[in-house]
């Protein structure tokens, strides 16, 4: 059974604004330091942030935004086969036992100015 769906889109610059802006503190507030390592190992690292960041955004509205998410427990794993998914703790694992959230499913794509993400989740 499903139990949410979320998409988000980001636009990749804000992820360069940002860190020209903050520098890596605003990266540390919202991503883990694995993921912070997969996106800056990679010649251009803002739309591998973008995408990220997009799917912790569709992560939340496919919960409903019933509790408050800290985006560093929703973190994006890259498979050896090129296949995304994602990895809570915290909050956001405590909350998928007690709705009974057996998987997630992620779809994350970008294109020249945009990334997006799309989580499925399933009880």
């Amino acid at each position: 059974m499903i139990y949410g769906i979320g998409i988000d889109l980001v636009k990749i610059d804000r992820m360069r604004e940002a860190h020209e802006k903050w520098g890596r503190k605003f990266f540390e507030r919202v991503y883990t330091e694995e993921e912070i390592t997969y996106c800056f190992d990679k010649k251009v690292p803002y739309p591998s942030l973008a995408v990220r960041f997009a799917a912790k955004e569709a992560l939340i509205k496919a919960i409903g935004s019933e509790i408050a998410v800290n985006m560093k427990d929703v973190e994006v794993i890259s498979h050896e086969s090129g296949r995304p998914s994602i990895r809570v703790k915290g909050k956001v694992e405590k909350f998928f036992t007690e709705k009974g959230i057996k998987l997630s499913h992620l779809s994350l794509s970008h294109e020249r100015e945009y990334g997006i993400g799309c989580v499925v989740l399933e009880a």
